[in-house]
């Protein structure tokens, strides 16, 4: 993603006199960040993500800069002629991969969010889960300049949660924007670079909403060359940072996060070197009545 993605004094409304479902929205997506998008049920969410997604075109106001666009609808339509590989080698087509590329990334990602053993399901056999594993490797195989997100996580068990945290991290580290809605308010806590809220159809930037979770912290101390800069994701998501001696720095994450701060670090080019990563303390035992 090579511009901002730019919408001004967006409005978005159904039908020649149906009621404004957003209007005057201002929003900028940077390469290389991650947005969340909060709102209640039915305040504009999901018309503004399609807004974003290039789906739906504003009734007023103008976007500009539209980069390369991956989505992931809160409902996907699962009942497809064609088998889960196969669908996502046919997409893979789309986005332009020979057919034997696109097999491979098909195969890649699937294996990723643990479907790989469903690669030769049709899609309309799928459970839920599946189906939205589908869903969210369909819109990552394209390596897209901006990623949107719409309640992707929800149906996906814990594994594959996590690794759409990882591929998030991924995205952005490469320099493409995400955006995302999520009911959970602990999903990516302490990574977004901004939050906004859709209220009555406006769009307001959240201050004070963007503080990690919450628990016990993990230490990683990395080593790259001195002077080098830790990825912007890696700096995000820890609590601290702190550089040592040169090119080493000492980061502290909350638990929750290492993994996706040690796939920040060893998937940025160039890769950083983990010299230690420190688990939490162990809880002090239960001394019961002793002083």
């Amino acid at each position: 993603m090579h511009s901002d993605l730019r919408l001004t004094a967006v409005g978005r409304r159904y039908g020649i006199r149906g009621p404004w479902v957003l209007r005057g929205v201002d929003l900028v997506l940077a390469p290389g960040t991650l947005t969340r998008i909060d709102g209640a049920n039915g305040t504009g969410k999901s018309t503004l993500l399609r807004l974003l997604a290039g789906l739906d075109t504003p009734s007023e106001g103008r976007i500009t800069g539209r980069p390369r666009t991956a989505y992931v609808p809160e409902r996907f339509p699962s009942a497809l002629p064609f088998t889960a590989a196969g669908y996502l080698t046919h997409l893979g087509a789309v986005h332009g991969l020979d057919r034997k590329s696109a097999a491979r990334a098909a195969d890649t990602w699937l294996e990723r969010f643990g479907a790989g053993a469903y690669a030769g399901t049709p899609m309309a056999r799928l459970s839920k889960g599946s189906s939205q594993k589908v869903a969210v490797a369909q819109a990552l195989l394209g390596d897209p300049e901006l990623l949107v997100l719409d309640e992707a996580w929800t149906g996906l068990d814990t594994a594959a949660r996590a690794e759409l945290e990882r591929a998030v991290a991924e995205r952005t580290a490469a320099g493409g924007a995400v955006v995302f809605v999520d009911h959970d308010p602990r999903r990516l806590a302490g990574v977004p670079d901004a939050a906004y809220a859709v209220t009555d159809g406006r769009l307001e930037h959240r201050t004070g909403a963007l503080a990690p979770p919450a628990g016990p912290l993990t230490v990683v101390t990395v080593q790259g060359a001195p002077g080098g800069h830790l990825p912007p994701d890696a700096v995000r998501v820890a609590v601290s940072a702190e550089e040592t001696a040169p090119g080493s720095h000492r980061l502290a994450v909350p638990a929750a996060r290492s993994d996706l701060l040690l796939r920040t670090l060893l998937t940025s080019r160039p890769p950083w070197h983990v010299v230690r990563v420190e688990p939490p303390a162990a809880p002090s035992p239960d001394l019961g009545g002793r002083p």
